[in-house]
């Protein structure tokens, strides 16, 4: 949920100037307001240390016959069943993307003083819990309700990200020099070139942070001591870009034209959004400098190419594959009728349905009552083939995380509202760089 706000903010905050013109600026700020109330409330936002945050809210185990949030279906107004809430004491990955994302959306309530510098105070605090050195464990560990779930792969990804967002966020050098720490790099292996460490997901912000920290260097150009780092990061954000390109061969694609970021693994369609993305974002962070392209390799690849490939993957999700499907609930006239939703499945009745009761409408294989509109399920497999089975969440379920990318990359391919990004709001925190101009010496008298 965390990496959805962040997700939604950078996308505001880039692309406000859009969503203006499209007339959702203020419906998107709404969204996001929503999570960030929630995140605040999680843990004591007001202090300015913190021993525990509230992790999750319901939650099942697995293969469990005990009513809990797998186990039944139900409407989430008739859930009457007990649901656990789960404490986290050490979370560095939960606590480092929550930091993230209230930073994100001081940015774009910035025009809200109150409200920014409540949003601000959380992110501190709350990325001070997360580096806390005695409290390293990520959040998952040893969890029933949340490790087979939510399991992290490292919080060193967090720790650059939350980082770099609370540098704009407030200005403070001590956040930029952790962002550039060589150690940090070293620790979340940002230099191993392994294909995966190049894929965005909730779980994996690198390829996001290092983006995020080369646009820093990019349009501001702020020198030592930060030079060196910025400058790897800027080249492994260019691999990155690279591996994304179909000619160079560092993912499968299936035959239908999808990239295969996942290795071919269900729910495919939240990493091809994601990387549709970035990819956008830096050909208009190239554009807003005037630069045509980039080095791969030996070989020299225009913006256009980079361009064209978000465009595709995009176009691969409303509806140009081989099912000639939009995946997007409610665009086109051919799109999923049974998503694995449970409000959208049971019928506005006015009947109550218990726990098991519920699963007649689960298992029915009538379409969903409700259409839940602008929900991205989880995408075909492997062969560009989906099975519309409610029943089977890797075909149909849609999430938070997954849609947060989906309206990211939307929002930066399409032209309404001109297109390029917003060059200056994201460092409006940012103190100058370097010493102002002298004042020009007196006029000389003999």
């Amino acid at each position: 949920m965390s990496f959805a706000m962040t997700m939604l903010s950078w996308s505001v905050i880039e692309y406000n100037h859009k969503y203006e013109a499209i007339d959702e600026y203020k419906h998107a700020r709404e969204l996001i307001k929503w999570g960030t109330d929630y995140l605040l409330l999680t843990f004591n936002s007001s202090a300015t240390k913190i021993d525990k945050i509230y992790s999750q809210v319901g939650g099942s185990q697995n293969g469990s016959s005990t009513p809990d949030d797998h186990y039944c279906w139900q409407r989430p107004e008739d859930m009457d069943y007990p649901r656990l809430v789960q404490e986290a004491t050490s979370g560095p990955d939960l606590a480092g993307e929550m930091a993230a994302a209230l930073a994100a959306a001081s940015i774009v309530f910035r025009d809200n003083p109150t409200y920014s510098k409540k949003l601000v105070q959380g992110a501190q605090t709350v990325f001070a819990f997360a580096r806390d050195f005695g409290k390293r464990t990520p959040y998952c560990r040893g969890n029933p309700y949340i490790e087979p779930y939510y399991n992290s792969s490292g919080y060193f990804d967090e720790f650059m990200w939350g980082a770099a967002w609370l540098y704009y966020a407030t200005g403070n050098n001590t956040y930029i020099s952790l962002a550039t720490n060589p150690g940090l790099s070293k620790n979340s292996k940002a230099f191993y070139m392994f294909p995966d460490q190049s894929v965005l997901s909730w779980d994996n912000k690198l390829p996001a942070a290092m983006l995020l920290l080369t646009r820093m260097r990019i349009m501001l150009n702020p020198g030592y001591p930060y030079e060196d780092m910025l400058r790897m990061y800027h080249n492994v954000t260019g691999l990155t870009m690279c591996s994304y390109l179909h000619r160079f061969g560092v993912f499968n694609w299936t035959k239908g034209g999808m990239i295969q970021l996942n290795h071919g693994q269900p729910q495919p369609l939240q990493y091809m959004a994601n990387a549709a993305f970035l990819a956008s974002l830096f050909v208009d962070y190239l554009n807003a400098t005037g630069v045509p392209g980039w080095n791969c390799g030996p070989t020299f690849v225009s913006t256009k190419d980079l361009r064209s490939f978000a465009t595709s993957q995009i176009n691969y999700i409303l509806g140009d594959n081989p099912m000639k499907m939009s995946y997007v609930v409610g665009y086109g006239n051919k799109f999923p009728r049974h998503v694995h939703h449970r409000a959208a499945s049971i019928p506005s009745d006015k009947k109550h349905y218990s726990c098991t009761g519920g699963w007649k409408w689960r298992d029915t294989r009538n379409p969903n009552p409700h259409n839940i509109t602008g929900a991205m399920v989880g995408g075909p497999d492997r062969f560009d083939k989906f099975r519309d089975v409610r029943g089977n969440y890797s075909y149909t379920e849609p999430t938070l995380a997954g849609n947060a990318g989906l309206v990211a990359a939307l929002v930066s391919l399409t032209t309404s509202g001109g297109t390029g990004v917003d060059r200056n709001t994201i460092f409006s925190a940012v103190p100058p760089l370097y010493p102002g101009s002298p004042p020009p010496p007196p006029p000389w008298r003999p």
